[in-house]
């Protein structure tokens, strides 16, 4: 047990430091292209913090793995708005913009019912891939259409050129792949000798893991007052972890699926984007504030105590 123990701290190490570079380079080649704070937070930011969960979910089903790669991508936007929201909320209150709520929301609600439709019948097939993929395609689209470019450099941009932004993007996406192998690896080595599912070490251990990024990008960036980039940040990545994580298992590993996925797991998910969407169309014109990222915070351990007492358990 100390092996896979030791890989699976060294992933998350790997991963965090990459994913931290890969988001300064992929924010400065956006910023060279002239694109806006909150189209950066939505695509490039959240598509380099979602870039581990992409790997993994990648790794985990070539490994035979599917339901680790499942519970990572529900996991970690349960992680992205109960945790990641939550504590950035309670560090520094986030002003909300109505353009914010009227175009990029629904796309999320919309992600949100498509992977929910996709799970109900208890199996992750190509046919429920490609729709999952379309609809990203369409996402993509309709943010550069609807993008206002604006002139002030994101928090994540750091003065960085091209020719060294395009450098670090290609060095730290091989050093996603290796970090995420070691935690893949790890993790299923973890879950078969304690014998907890493989849907739980991928909603706990790698969907924290791997939503660190997002924290570290989030708070950073509202502690620097790039609001737009924040909340950008969790909305986008939580598009990429429906439409471009979750499409890899059933196109790599279709087939059935652990049932809690549907049953426990989605509904939770589904409770926090949906109070995520009410919070942001009350206070479109106003803030984010404590309490509500207290409350978030308190739904995602009180998540985390049920998969402890019970969740976790192995399917016959």
């Amino acid at each position: 047990m100390l092996l896979p123990l030791l890989l699976v701290l060294i992933g998350l190490v790997g991963l965090l430091w990459s994913a931290d570079r890969f988001v300064v380079a992929a924010a400065a080649t956006a910023y060279r292209s002239g694109f806006s704070t909150l189209l950066i937070g939505m695509t490039v930011v959240a598509l380099g913090t979602s870039a581990p969960e992409m790997v993994v979910a990648l790794f985990a089903a070539l490994d035979g793995l599917p339901d680790l790669a499942i519970g990572n991508a529900l996991g970690s936007n349960i992680a992205n708005i109960g945790l990641v929201l939550g504590i950035t909320a309670l560090v520094a209150p986030i002003p909300v913009r109505f353009s914010l709520v009227r175009r990029e929301l629904p796309l999320l609600l919309g992600a949100t019912g498509m992977a929910g439709y996709a799970l109900a019948n208890g199996i992750l097939g190509r046919f429920d891939a490609l729709f999952l993929v379309l609809l990203l395609g369409f996402s993509l689209w309709w943010l550069l259409r609807a993008d206002t470019p604006d002139t002030d450099p994101p928090a994540a941009a750091p003065g960085m050129t091209l020719l060294p932004a395009l450098g670090w993007l290609a060095a730290t996406l091989v050093l996603l792949g290796v970090s995420s192998r070691a935690l893949v690896w790890g993790a299923g080595e973890l879950a078969r000798g304690l014998g907890v599912s493989e849907l739980a070490i991928g909603l706990t251990v790698v969907a924290i893991g791997t939503s660190l990024p997002e924290l570290a990008a989030c708070v950073a960036s509202a502690l620097k007052r790039h609001h737009d980039l924040a909340i950008g940040n969790i909305i986008g990545s939580n598009l990429f972890n429906l439409l471009a994580v979750l499409p890899i298992p059933a196109l790599l590993a279709p087939g059935p699926v652990n049932p809690a996925a549907a049953s426990r797991d989605f509904p939770v998910m589904l409770l926090l984007t949906l109070g995520m969407a009410m919070l942001l169309l009350w206070q479109r014109h106003g803030r984010l504030g404590r309490l509500p990222g207290g409350i978030f915070l308190a739904i995602y351990l009180g998540y985390l105590g049920w998969l402890a007492l019970g969740g976790s358990a192995p399917l016959e």
